[in-house]
């Protein structure tokens, strides 16, 4: 058995990062029924191409919609949300990833729904939040990222600000923000009866990631911005190297790590040089220390960096996406899974990261637009006679 088998969460969402959130929580066991608008032919990332799986289905799609149930429903009428609100009086939580303005207005929030259910959650991801002046503003990950400040610690100084490489950073961030209070709302909900709205937003995550960047600034009143090689901003070396044929990323965090590799790369002597002799030094110093660092590396190919320092001094390879997903040690930890799909059965998937019992846990593709309508939605007559 999973460790959240007998959650229940009926999700009204869309896109990466409410979907990528509830998918963590599913894998995991949850049952997430996840509600699509039928009157669009459902989530939009089913559309979203250019690899599609059938009629009205994408590996897009997929990517953040495992082990989930569809239900179609048309909010804009009242049966909609009749059949809505009676799906969530089933469930422990209600999600939603929204315009900040509108789970008021459509009765998805717990001012409309404790009334009904005390012990129900209603968690709202939004892009600037329900309470300011953006509420009713759209919103998605490359935009927090510009406004954030992330774009502007990316990339090259010389280069112009940089949206991070992967392609919805903020929007997962976001939606394992909004799972974690999902799960710490639920917890306090079955122990004390009372359930509660939880909130997050897209802007708010975005600028958390700074973390002592921010702080250095609220503080300190430092500004920080691109590096040189993606470099520590206090610690060296912290930072790529070219070698013979590629690139590596050297860590070294601690002055252990560092007399390892000035040992490693046959230069001893920099240990006895006073202004590498901290680690305050070393950064203070860091492009002469980075001239004679790259002299060495170029000397060898990237493998036998890697050989000579692995386990010793903290070291990865620059891969390229092939390379990445082809790494040998995914497959030593099956972090490549196989989710087998109606339209391609040999479709495979990046496992979830987390493991029970050292075991990964089990993933299954999400069915088709409104597949489980008839599991959990009452007809029309029999939702009428439920009422009487």
């Amino acid at each position: 058995m999973k460790p959240l088998s007998g959650l229940r969460i009926v999700s009204v969402e869309q896109f990466g990062a409410g979907p990528y959130g509830t998918m963590l929580l599913a894998d995991l066991g949850a049952e997430v029924i996840k509600i699509e608008n039928a009157a669009t032919g459902g989530d939009p990332a089913r559309k979203t191409g250019p690899y599609f799986l059938g009629d009205n289905d994408s590996e897009y799609f997929q990517v953040f919609n495992l082990n989930k149930k569809s239900v179609a429903l048309d909010l804009r009428t009242e049966e909609g949300k009749a059949a809505l609100r009676e799906l969530a009086m089933t469930a422990d939580a209600l999600m939603n990833n929204l315009r900040g303005d509108l789970p008021a207005k459509i009765g998805l929030d717990y001012a409309s729904l404790g009334k009904h259910k005390p012990s129900i959650v209603c968690v709202h991801l939004s892009a600037y939040g329900r309470d300011g002046s953006r509420a009713s503003w759209p919103g998605y990950d490359y935009l927090m990222q510009a406004e954030s400040g992330l774009m502007h610690l990316t990339g090259e100084p010389e280069g112009p600000p940089s949206r991070i490489g992967a392609p919805s950073m903020v929007d997962q961030t976001t939606g394992l923000t909004a799972a974690l209070g999902l799960l710490a709302a639920v917890i306090q909900a079955r122990s004390t009866g009372k359930g509660c709205d939880v909130d997050t937003c897209l802007l708010d995550v975005a600028v958390h990631q700074l973390g002592y960047v921010a702080t250095w600034y609220l503080n300190e009143g430092l500004r920080l911005s691109r590096q040189h090689r993606s470099a520590h901003y206090s610690l060296a070396p912290v930072q790529t190297y070219p070698t013979a044929d590629g690139w590596v990323f050297i860590m070294c965090m601690t002055d252990k790590f560092w007399l390892e590799l000035a040992d490693a790369v046959g230069r001893s002597d920099l240990k006895s040089e006073k202004q590498f002799s901290t680690s305050s030094l070393r950064h203070a110093n860091r492009d002469e220390l980075t001239e004679i660092l790259d002299r060495e590396f170029r000397k060898r190919p990237t493998r036998y960096w890697l050989d000579k320092l692995n386990g010793k001094v903290p070291i990865a390879p620059v891969l390229d996406i092939a390379e990445a997903i082809d790494n040998p040690y995914l497959a030593e930890t099956q972090m490549i899974s196989n989710v087998p799909h109606p339209d391609k059965p040999s479709l495979r998937a990046l496992a979830n990261p987390i493991k029970i019992n050292g075991k990964r846990l089990e993933q299954v593709v999400c069915p088709p637009l409104g597949a489980d309508n008839a599991a959990f939605i009452a007809q029309p007559s029999q939702r009428s006679r439920s009422t009487q």
